[in-house]
Protein backbone atom coordinates (compact mmCIF):
# COMPACT_ATOMS: atom_id res chain seq x y z
CA UNK A 1 0.00 0.00 0.00
CA UNK A 2 2.90 2.34 0.24
CA UNK A 3 2.68 4.45 2.73
CA UNK A 4 -0.10 2.37 4.00
CA UNK A 5 -3.02 3.99 3.15
CA UNK A 6 -4.91 5.58 0.18
CA UNK A 7 -7.50 8.03 -0.01
CA UNK A 8 -11.03 7.62 -2.10
CA UNK A 9 -13.77 10.56 -2.68
CA UNK A 10 -16.99 10.54 -3.90
CA UNK A 11 -18.38 13.88 -4.77
CA UNK A 12 -21.42 15.29 -4.81
CA UNK A 13 -22.32 18.75 -5.41
CA UNK A 14 -19.77 21.59 -4.53
CA UNK A 15 -20.08 23.65 -1.28
CA UNK A 16 -21.23 26.63 -3.35
CA UNK A 17 -24.11 24.72 -5.17
CA UNK A 18 -26.36 25.45 -1.48
CA UNK A 19 -29.84 23.86 -1.38
CA UNK A 20 -31.07 27.21 -0.66
CA UNK A 21 -29.34 29.22 -3.82
CA UNK A 22 -31.54 27.68 -6.10
CA UNK A 23 -34.46 29.55 -4.24
CA UNK A 24 -32.87 32.96 -4.77
CA UNK A 25 -35.55 34.25 -6.94
CA UNK A 26 -38.23 32.49 -4.80
CA UNK A 27 -36.68 34.31 -1.68
CA UNK A 28 -36.69 37.83 -3.08
CA UNK A 29 -40.23 37.60 -4.18
CA UNK A 30 -41.61 36.63 -1.13
CA UNK A 31 -39.77 39.14 0.50
CA UNK A 32 -41.15 41.51 -1.69
CA UNK A 33 -44.24 40.55 -0.40
CA UNK A 34 -43.40 40.63 3.01
CA UNK A 35 -42.43 44.20 2.88
CA UNK A 36 -45.80 45.09 1.28
CA UNK A 37 -47.84 43.22 3.82
CA UNK A 38 -45.71 44.56 6.53
CA UNK A 39 -46.53 48.08 5.73
CA UNK A 40 -49.98 47.02 5.03
CA UNK A 41 -50.38 46.26 8.57
CA UNK A 42 -48.57 48.94 10.79
CA UNK A 43 -51.28 50.99 8.39
CA UNK A 44 -53.97 49.01 9.79
CA UNK A 45 -52.87 48.12 13.08
CA UNK A 46 -53.00 52.24 13.66
CA UNK A 47 -56.14 52.76 12.12
CA UNK A 48 -58.18 49.60 13.92
CA UNK A 49 -55.80 50.15 17.18
CA UNK A 50 -55.52 46.11 16.62
CA UNK A 51 -52.54 44.44 18.72
CA UNK A 52 -53.26 41.49 16.97
CA UNK A 53 -52.47 43.26 13.86
CA UNK A 54 -49.52 45.13 14.64
CA UNK A 55 -48.59 41.78 16.28
CA UNK A 56 -48.79 40.18 13.06
CA UNK A 57 -46.39 43.27 11.48
CA UNK A 58 -43.43 42.92 13.67
CA UNK A 59 -43.68 39.59 12.81
CA UNK A 60 -43.42 40.30 9.49
CA UNK A 61 -40.58 42.58 10.17
CA UNK A 62 -39.01 39.98 11.38
CA UNK A 63 -39.79 37.82 8.34
CA UNK A 64 -38.11 40.75 6.27
CA UNK A 65 -34.83 40.66 8.01
CA UNK A 66 -34.79 36.58 7.98
CA UNK A 67 -35.66 36.48 4.47
CA UNK A 68 -32.81 39.20 3.71
CA UNK A 69 -30.47 37.51 5.87
CA UNK A 70 -31.31 34.43 3.85
CA UNK A 71 -30.32 36.28 0.56
CA UNK A 72 -27.33 37.64 1.98
CA UNK A 73 -26.35 33.77 3.13
CA UNK A 74 -26.82 32.87 -0.15
CA UNK A 75 -24.80 35.41 -1.45
CA UNK A 76 -21.99 34.24 0.78
CA UNK A 77 -22.48 30.84 0.58
CA UNK A 78 -21.79 30.96 -3.57
CA UNK A 79 -18.48 32.31 -2.85
CA UNK A 80 -15.73 29.68 -3.84
CA UNK A 81 -13.79 28.13 -1.43
CA UNK A 82 -10.19 28.78 -0.93
CA UNK A 83 -7.24 27.52 0.69
CA UNK A 84 -8.20 29.29 4.17
CA UNK A 85 -12.06 28.82 3.77
CA UNK A 86 -12.10 24.84 2.10
CA UNK A 87 -15.75 24.88 2.06
CA UNK A 88 -16.09 28.58 1.29
CA UNK A 89 -18.69 30.24 3.13
CA UNK A 90 -21.44 27.82 2.73
CA UNK A 91 -22.01 27.36 6.40
CA UNK A 92 -22.85 31.00 6.68
CA UNK A 93 -26.88 29.35 5.66
CA UNK A 94 -27.05 28.01 8.77
CA UNK A 95 -25.97 30.77 10.69
CA UNK A 96 -28.29 32.94 9.19
CA UNK A 97 -30.98 30.10 10.18
CA UNK A 98 -29.38 30.99 13.60
CA UNK A 99 -29.96 34.45 13.90
CA UNK A 100 -33.52 33.97 12.42
CA UNK A 101 -34.45 31.76 15.22
CA UNK A 102 -33.22 34.37 17.86
CA UNK A 103 -35.09 36.47 16.24
CA UNK A 104 -38.31 34.62 16.22
CA UNK A 105 -38.19 33.60 19.76
CA UNK A 106 -37.58 37.39 20.51
CA UNK A 107 -41.18 38.01 18.54
CA UNK A 108 -42.64 35.72 20.20
CA UNK A 109 -41.46 37.01 23.82
CA UNK A 110 -42.71 40.55 22.57
CA UNK A 111 -45.97 39.55 21.38
CA UNK A 112 -46.80 37.58 24.46
CA UNK A 113 -45.94 40.26 26.59
CA UNK A 114 -48.14 42.72 24.48
CA UNK A 115 -51.09 40.87 24.92
CA UNK A 116 -50.95 40.27 28.36
CA UNK A 117 -50.66 44.41 28.97
CA UNK A 118 -53.44 44.47 26.54
CA UNK A 119 -55.18 42.50 29.15
CA UNK A 120 -54.74 44.70 31.69
CA UNK A 121 -55.33 47.95 29.57
CA UNK A 122 -57.95 46.72 27.87
CA UNK A 123 -58.11 48.78 24.06
CA UNK A 124 -61.54 49.86 21.14
CA UNK A 125 -60.60 47.59 18.46
CA UNK A 126 -61.86 48.30 15.05
CA UNK A 127 -63.63 44.51 13.83
CA UNK A 128 -64.17 45.42 10.50
CA UNK A 129 -60.89 47.49 9.16
CA UNK A 130 -59.22 44.47 10.93
CA UNK A 131 -60.90 41.99 9.14
CA UNK A 132 -59.79 44.29 5.74
CA UNK A 133 -56.33 44.35 6.73
CA UNK A 134 -56.13 40.57 8.06
CA UNK A 135 -57.67 39.16 4.67
CA UNK A 136 -54.56 41.07 3.06
CA UNK A 137 -52.11 39.85 5.08
CA UNK A 138 -53.52 35.80 4.51
CA UNK A 139 -53.81 36.35 0.86
CA UNK A 140 -50.12 37.78 0.39
CA UNK A 141 -48.67 34.74 2.70
CA UNK A 142 -50.60 32.05 0.64
CA UNK A 143 -48.93 33.37 -2.04
CA UNK A 144 -45.14 33.51 -0.28
CA UNK A 145 -45.82 29.98 1.08
CA UNK A 146 -46.36 28.96 -2.53
CA UNK A 147 -43.21 30.40 -3.22
CA UNK A 148 -41.13 28.86 -1.01
CA UNK A 149 -43.07 25.12 -0.69
CA UNK A 150 -40.57 23.22 -2.63
CA UNK A 151 -37.45 25.09 -1.21
CA UNK A 152 -38.43 24.34 2.65
CA UNK A 153 -38.55 20.53 1.94
CA UNK A 154 -34.39 20.74 0.64
CA UNK A 155 -32.44 23.38 2.85
CA UNK A 156 -32.61 24.59 6.41
CA UNK A 157 -32.61 28.04 5.83
CA UNK A 158 -35.42 28.28 3.33
CA UNK A 159 -37.47 26.18 6.14
CA UNK A 160 -36.82 28.89 8.40
CA UNK A 161 -38.44 31.47 6.27
CA UNK A 162 -41.48 29.02 5.19
CA UNK A 163 -42.01 29.11 8.74
CA UNK A 164 -41.74 32.19 9.27
CA UNK A 165 -44.41 32.96 6.45
CA UNK A 166 -46.53 29.81 7.58
CA UNK A 167 -46.65 31.52 10.89
CA UNK A 168 -47.75 35.02 9.20
CA UNK A 169 -50.72 32.98 7.94
CA UNK A 170 -51.96 31.11 10.64
CA UNK A 171 -51.47 34.63 12.42
CA UNK A 172 -53.67 36.24 9.87
CA UNK A 173 -56.57 33.75 10.46
CA UNK A 174 -56.26 34.44 14.20
CA UNK A 175 -56.99 37.97 13.52
CA UNK A 176 -59.39 37.45 11.06
CA UNK A 177 -61.44 35.05 13.45
CA UNK A 178 -61.19 37.70 16.41
CA UNK A 179 -61.82 40.62 14.39
CA UNK A 180 -65.16 39.20 13.35
CA UNK A 181 -65.91 37.80 17.08
CA UNK A 182 -65.92 41.48 17.64
CA UNK A 183 -67.91 42.83 15.25
CA UNK A 184 -70.39 39.93 15.96
CA UNK A 185 -70.15 40.27 20.00
CA UNK A 186 -68.28 43.11 20.81
CA UNK A 187 -66.24 41.62 23.04
CA UNK A 188 -62.29 43.34 23.01
CA UNK A 189 -60.87 40.47 24.61
CA UNK A 190 -60.70 38.47 21.58
CA UNK A 191 -58.10 40.65 19.77
CA UNK A 192 -55.09 39.97 23.17
CA UNK A 193 -56.25 36.62 23.41
CA UNK A 194 -55.74 36.39 19.20
CA UNK A 195 -52.66 38.01 19.54
CA UNK A 196 -51.41 35.08 22.79
CA UNK A 197 -52.41 32.57 19.81
CA UNK A 198 -49.81 34.19 17.64
CA UNK A 199 -46.88 34.42 20.03
CA UNK A 200 -48.08 30.63 20.70
CA UNK A 201 -47.30 29.64 17.41
CA UNK A 202 -44.39 30.84 17.04
CA UNK A 203 -42.54 29.25 19.82
CA UNK A 204 -42.56 25.78 19.09
CA UNK A 205 -41.84 25.89 15.37
CA UNK A 206 -38.69 28.10 16.14
CA UNK A 207 -37.91 25.63 18.59
CA UNK A 208 -37.73 22.89 16.15
CA UNK A 209 -35.64 24.68 13.54
CA UNK A 210 -33.41 25.53 16.49
CA UNK A 211 -32.46 22.24 17.10
CA UNK A 212 -32.24 21.42 13.75
CA UNK A 213 -29.83 24.15 13.21
CA UNK A 214 -27.78 23.53 16.12
CA UNK A 215 -27.31 19.56 15.29
CA UNK A 216 -25.86 20.96 11.99
CA UNK A 217 -23.06 23.33 14.01
CA UNK A 218 -22.32 20.33 16.51
CA UNK A 219 -21.89 18.02 13.61
CA UNK A 220 -24.48 15.96 14.17
CA UNK A 221 -25.20 12.88 12.20
CA UNK A 222 -27.23 14.15 9.17
CA UNK A 223 -30.73 12.85 9.50
CA UNK A 224 -31.09 9.22 7.41
CA UNK A 225 -27.72 8.42 8.01
CA UNK A 226 -27.49 5.69 11.13
CA UNK A 227 -24.01 5.69 11.47
CA UNK A 228 -24.32 2.39 13.51
CA UNK A 229 -25.61 0.88 9.68
CA UNK A 230 -23.04 2.52 7.71
CA UNK A 231 -20.51 0.98 10.05
CA UNK A 232 -22.61 -2.56 9.00
CA UNK A 233 -22.70 -1.61 5.38
CA UNK A 234 -18.99 -1.28 5.30
CA UNK A 235 -17.98 -4.22 7.57
CA UNK A 236 -20.06 -6.51 4.94
CA UNK A 237 -18.10 -5.45 1.72
CA UNK A 238 -15.51 -8.47 1.28
CA UNK A 239 -12.20 -7.88 2.51
CA UNK A 240 -12.95 -5.00 4.89
CA UNK A 241 -11.53 -6.21 8.13
CA UNK A 242 -12.87 -3.26 10.51
CA UNK A 243 -13.27 0.60 10.62
CA UNK A 244 -12.94 3.32 12.50
CA UNK A 245 -12.86 7.34 12.50
CA UNK A 246 -16.07 6.83 11.24
CA UNK A 247 -17.81 10.65 11.35
CA UNK A 248 -20.56 12.18 9.06
CA UNK A 249 -21.75 15.48 9.28
CA UNK A 250 -23.42 18.19 7.39
CA UNK A 251 -21.79 21.61 5.94
CA UNK A 252 -24.80 23.08 4.86
CA UNK A 253 -28.00 22.10 3.92
CA UNK A 254 -28.02 19.71 0.42
CA UNK A 255 -24.54 18.68 1.67
CA UNK A 256 -24.14 16.20 4.04
CA UNK A 257 -19.98 14.50 4.07
CA UNK A 258 -18.54 11.41 5.27
CA UNK A 259 -15.17 10.32 6.40
CA UNK A 260 -14.02 7.01 7.90
CA UNK A 261 -10.57 4.77 7.73
CA UNK A 262 -11.21 1.18 6.29
CA UNK A 263 -8.99 -1.47 7.41
CA UNK A 264 -8.91 -3.99 4.84
CA UNK A 265 -6.71 -7.43 4.13
CA UNK A 266 -3.96 -7.35 1.54
CA UNK A 267 -5.55 -10.39 0.23
CA UNK A 268 -8.54 -8.63 -1.10
CA UNK A 269 -6.51 -5.26 -1.98
CA UNK A 270 -4.40 -7.82 -3.92
CA UNK A 271 -7.21 -9.39 -5.60
CA UNK A 272 -9.20 -6.30 -6.63
CA UNK A 273 -7.07 -3.44 -6.10
CA UNK A 274 -7.32 -0.34 -4.29
CA UNK A 275 -9.52 1.45 -6.61
CA UNK A 276 -11.97 -1.27 -6.96
CA UNK A 277 -12.73 -1.47 -3.19
CA UNK A 278 -12.76 2.27 -3.27
CA UNK A 279 -15.74 2.11 -5.80
CA UNK A 280 -17.60 -0.60 -3.86
CA UNK A 281 -17.05 1.52 -1.22
CA UNK A 282 -18.86 4.65 -2.97
CA UNK A 283 -21.25 2.37 -4.55
CA UNK A 284 -22.14 1.20 -1.19
CA UNK A 285 -22.39 3.86 0.51
CA UNK A 286 -24.59 5.83 -2.45
CA UNK A 287 -26.96 3.33 -2.93
CA UNK A 288 -28.00 2.91 0.72
CA UNK A 289 -27.38 6.35 1.99
CA UNK A 290 -27.88 10.00 0.88
CA UNK A 291 -24.25 11.03 1.31
CA UNK A 292 -22.81 12.35 -1.86
CA UNK A 293 -19.40 13.35 -0.56
CA UNK A 294 -17.39 10.61 0.91
CA UNK A 295 -13.98 9.91 1.85
CA UNK A 296 -12.50 6.60 2.40
CA UNK A 297 -8.60 6.30 4.10
CA UNK A 298 -7.86 2.27 3.29
CA UNK A 299 -5.29 1.19 5.39
CA UNK A 300 -3.49 -2.43 6.15
CA UNK A 301 -4.40 -4.07 9.61
CA UNK A 302 -2.64 -2.37 12.88
CA UNK A 303 -2.15 0.83 10.89
CA UNK A 304 -4.69 2.15 13.70
CA UNK A 305 -2.32 1.12 16.33
CA UNK A 306 0.39 3.38 14.59
CA UNK A 307 -1.50 6.66 14.34
CA UNK A 308 -2.36 6.14 17.36
CA UNK A 309 1.15 6.03 18.38
CA UNK A 310 1.86 8.75 16.32
CA UNK A 311 -0.70 10.87 17.78
CA UNK A 312 0.71 10.96 21.37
Amino acid sequence: MGAGHDHGHAHGARAGDTATAAYRGRLRMALAITLFVMVVQIVGGMLADSLALVADAAHMATDALGLGMALLAVHFASRPPSDRRTFGFARAEILAALANCVLLLGVGGYVLFEAIERFITPADTEGGLTVVFGVIGLVANTISLTLLMRGQKESLNVRGAFLEVAADALGSVTVIVSALVILATGWQAADPIASLVIGVMIVPRTWRLLRETLDVLLEAAPKGVDIAEVRAHILALDGVEDVHDLHAWTITSGLPVLSAHVVVSGEALSAIGHEKMLHELQGCLGDHFDVEHCTFQLEPGGHAEHEARLCH
